[in-house]
């Protein structure tokens, strides 16, 4: 008796100790507990649906070779003209009334899922399950810790990985408007990153622009790669040979 009312307290301990699950109503809400990898976030190769925090570095040979067979199967084309690009053609900016992409209808803005998803010790708006007031969180492009509030909203930024622009002049221009809504506001991509990195970046590919945190550019690319490949987009032959550098071709 004395060995099963053990047993029963250890297991009346396990449960206490569970994080509660949160229902909500469409699609889920992005989960960033400490059941996580490491603050660094998560390999883009273990990632392929963008739900899981960060952007960590690739760092074995074995990982960055199967990084640069993922490029290699990107398709290359010339850009477009970006007669016509306008941010609007992509829907309402961080809007949660898109489909097909994970987070979308949860009752959460993109960019406030974004934030959740990848910071640490976040806080939220009294009376709100959604909207971040203050967070950690590591800014892969720099590779540095930052502690942002929403008085400093523009500290951290939500970068498109594969531009909006980009996306447009690479064939998005055909697209309808809710297929341009699903690539403005997937989370495979969106990273949340030092502001100053997003606005020197704009609407640049991997040839012209990277991360200044180097050990993440083999990861960026893949992720770039991630992004190409799911929407069937090409990038232009310049963008694939610097993706396929980053991962040491």
């Amino acid at each position: 008796m004395r060995a099963r009312r053990t047993a029963l307290s250890a297991i009346a301990l396990l449960l206490a100790a569970a994080p509660a699950l949160t229902a909500c109503s469409g699609g889920s809400k992005p989960s960033n507990d400490t059941a996580q990898p490491a603050a660094l976030g998560v390999n883009p190769l273990q990632n392929p649906d963008g739900t899981k925090p960060g952007l960590a570095p690739i760092t074995s040979d074995a990982d960055r070779k199967s990084a640069r067979d993922l490029i290699a199967q990107v398709k290359t084309a010339a850009a477009g003209a970006k007669t016509g690009y306008d941010r609007d053609q992509f829907g309402p900016a961080w809007t949660d009334n898109v489909d097909g992409v994970p987070f979308g209808h949860n009752n959460c803005s993109t960019r406030d899922d974004l934030l959740a998803r990848d910071g640490k010790s976040v806080e939220h708006k009294d009376g709100s399950a959604c909207v971040v007031t203050s967070m950690t969180i590591y800014d892969p492009y720099t590779g540095k810790k930052v502690q942002w509030s929403k008085q400093q909203a523009t500290k951290i930024q939500i970068d498109h990985v594969m531009p909006l622009s980009y996306d447009w002049q690479m064939g998005a221009a055909k697209w309808d408007k809710a297929k341009r809504a699903q690539i403005a506001n997937d989370p495979l991509n969106l990273i949340p990153a030092d502001g100053s990195q997003n606005a020197s970046k704009g609407d640049s590919g991997p040839a012209s622009w990277l991360p200044a945190n180097e050990t993440v550019r083999c990861s960026y690319a893949v992720r770039f790669a991630q992004v190409s490949l799911k929407y069937q987009l090409p990038v232009t032959p310049d963008d694939k040979k610097a993706m396929l550098r980053q991962c040491g071709a």
